[in-house]
C-alpha cells in the first residue's frame, strides 16, 4: 500500500469524526441550553439565553426544588416507575419466552395481537379506559401502575420474543434434565442470558413513564400524589408559584430530568449491547 492510501484514510477518518462531533454537539445543545439558563435570572434569560450566567448561583435551583415539592414528587415518580417496570419485565419476559418456545396457532395469534396493539394510539382508548378505572376505584397510583404495565407489554413482548429466538433450547433442556423446575430454569438460567434486552426494555419504558404527562394527569388529576411532570405543570399554572416563570421553569425541568439522565448513563453500555445484539440476532 502506498503512502497516499493512508493519507486518504486519515482524511476520511477526520471527516467522519468531525461529522460525529457536530451531531453530538447538536444533540446536546438542548441540554446545554437548559443547564445555562437554570443559573440565570429572568432578565438574564430574556437578554441573552445563550450567554453564560453573570453569577453562577444555585438560588434558582433551590427555589424550584421547593416550588415543585421535589422530594415528594420524586418519591411518587420513582415508586410508579419502579413498580411499573418490574411488572413489565416480569410479564413480558415470561410471555415472550412462552410465545417463542411453545409455537402454536394460539401463541401466534396472541403474539400478533400484542404487536398490533402497538398501532393503537392511546387517545383512542383514553376516555373508555378512564371511565372503567373510575368504576373499579383505580384512578390512583395503583391504577396508574397497572395501566403503565399494560401499555408497556406490547413493545416489550415484541422485543423479548425476537431475542429469545437466539437462546439455544439445549440450555433449557440441560437445566430440566439436571432437576430444575420450569420456574427455576427460566429465572435462574434463561433470564440472565437476556440481560441486554432487559436493560433496553427498562430504558425505553422508563423514559416514557418518567416523562409522561397525559396518563398521570387523567388518573391523578389534582390530588397531592403528583409525579414530577404534574408538579411542573401545576406549579407553572398556579398563580403565585412562578412570579418570574423562566428563572424557575428551567431549573425545575433540570432537576426533574437529572435522575433519568444518571440512570441512562449507568446503563447505556447494556442498552447499546441489547439494541445491537437484537438487530443482529433477529
Amino acid at each position: 500500500m502506498d503512502k497516499s492510501f493512508f493519507i486518504k484514510r486519515k482524511i476520511a477518518n477526520l471527516i467522519i469524526y468531525a461529522i460525529l462531533t457536530a451531531i453530538a454537539i447538536y444533540t446536546l445543545m438542548p441540554m446545554l441550553f437548559l443547564l445555562l439558563n437554570s443559573f440565570k435570572s429572568q432578565s438574564e434569560i430574556i437578554r441573552n439565553p445563550l450567554a453564560l450566567p453573570d453569577v453562577w448561583t444555585a438560588e434558582y435551583i433551590k427555589r424550584a426544588f421547593n416550588a415543585i415539592s421535589f422530594p415528594r414528587a420524586l418519591g411518587y415518580t420513582t415508586l410508579i416507575s419502579v413498580c411499573s417496570l418490574a411488572l413489565i419485565v416480569l410479564f413480558s419476559s415470561v410471555g415472550g419466552w412462552i410465545i417463542t418456545r411453545y409455537k402454536s396457532k394460539q401463541s401466534t395469534t396472541i403474539y400478533l395481537l400484542f404487536v398490533s396493539a402497538m398501532l393503537i394510539p392511546f387517545q383512542a382508548v383514553m376516555y373508555p379506559l378512564m371511565n372503567m378505572m373510575d368504576l373499579v376505584g383505580l384512578k390512583n397510583i395503583l391504577g396508574l401502575i397497572i395501566m403503565y404495565a399494560g401499555f408497556g407489554l406490547s413493545l416489550s413482548i415484541f422485543l423479548y420474543s425476537g431475542f429469545f429466538k437466539s437462546v439455544p433450547y439445549g440450555i433449557e433442556e440441560a437445566a430440566l434434565i439436571d432437576g430444575a423446575n420450569i420456574f427455576r430454569m427460566f429465572f435462574f438460567i434463561v433470564f440472565p442470558l437476556v440481560k441486554g434486552i432487559t436493560v433496553t426494555v427498562l430504558i425505553l419504558n422508563g423514559m416514557w413513564i418518567w416523562n409522561d404527562y397525559l396518563l398521570p394527569y387523567l388518573t391523578l388529576g389534582t390530588s397531592e400524589n403528583k409525579t414530577l411532570v404534574l408538579e411542573l405543570f401545576y406549579a407553572k399554572m398556579t398563580s403565585g408559584q412562578f412570579g418570574n416563570p423562566w428563572e424557575l421553569i428551567f431549573p425545575a425541568v433540570l432537576i426533574s430530568v437529572i435522575p433519568m439522565v444518571i440512570v441512562f448513563l449507568f446503563l447505556q453500555k447494556y442498552f447499546v449491547k441489547g439494541v445491537s445484539a437484537g438487530a443482529i440476532k433477529s
